[in-house]
């Protein structure tokens, strides 16, 4: 595959190199994948979770970045959205794939094919994202599933369940927030984000004070939060006719 590095619509000094620096960016999140799952085959699925986490954060920003750096104007012939689709599918479905094997999340290797088969499916919809900025289906969000499962020591059964669950969810037209383009409520849902993440940090690298002070139970106010914020900004997606 050919790369194209010219035909640049505005070059003006400093936003060619902003702009690729943001592309760069995003493919680190490929890179950070790559280690985690280097971890998950070393067995340290501890390392593993906060290099997921890691690659979580990069996603959750690299887009306000991309925006601010109008890097669609700058580097028009380069699609920032493809690259992060590549991304995305590496650090959100295939690492927390071989995490929940590794983790023992599963009754069979066997069930992990149903996330992969099923996000392969969610990514490849051209309305995976809603005109109003909500994805549309269960947004693949299987590296945050799979440290709970881990993190909470959810029996196998259970935790195949949840898998079932969540891939059935990826075919049913609900809409989830899209949190970097949320207008209401956006600073609220920040600042929760946070929170969450230095609880999941926690329950990563300092497992038994976590523990003590229950961070990972306490953390899934936000996951409840989002879910809830979804059904209610968003709910059932009815397309309009054309």
């Amino acid at each position: 595959m050919s790369a194209h590095f010219d035909h640049t619509s505005d070059a003006r000094p400093g936003r060619l190199p902003l702009a690729w620096g943001v592309h760069a960016f995003t493919a680190s999140g490929a890179v950070v994948g790559v280690a985690a799952l280097l971890a998950i085959l070393e067995g340290a699925l501890a390392r593993a979770g906060v290099l997921m986490l890691v690659a979580l954060v990069i996603d959750s920003v690299d887009g306000t970045l991309a925006r601010a750096a109008h890097v669609r104007e700058v580097l028009p012939r380069f699609d920032g959205r493809r690259l992060d689709d590549m991304v995305d599918f590496l650090n959100y479905v295939i690492v927390p794939a071989v995490f929940l094997v590794a983790a023992g999340s599963l009754t069979s290797w066997h069930w992990a094919a149903l996330p992969v088969l099923a996000s392969a499916y969610g990514f490849s919809q051209e309305d995976a994202k809603t005109d109003d900025d909500f994805f549309l289906g269960f947004p693949s969000y299987w590296n945050v599933v799979a440290l709970y499962l881990w993190m909470l020591q959810i029996p196998a059964w259970l935790g195949t369940a949840v898998i079932v669950l969540g891939s059935v969810l990826v075919f049913v037209p609900l809409k989830y927030l899209y949190p970097s383009k949320m207008l209401r409520m956006r600073r609220t849902v920040i600042i929760a984000a946070c929170l969450w993440l230095a609880a999941m940090v926690g329950g990563c690298v300092v497992p038994d004070l976590a523990e003590r002070l229950r961070l990972v139970e306490l953390s899934l106010a936000f996951p409840a939060l989002y879910l809830g914020l979804s059904f209610w900004m968003g709910g059932v997606h009815r397309p309009t006719s054309p």
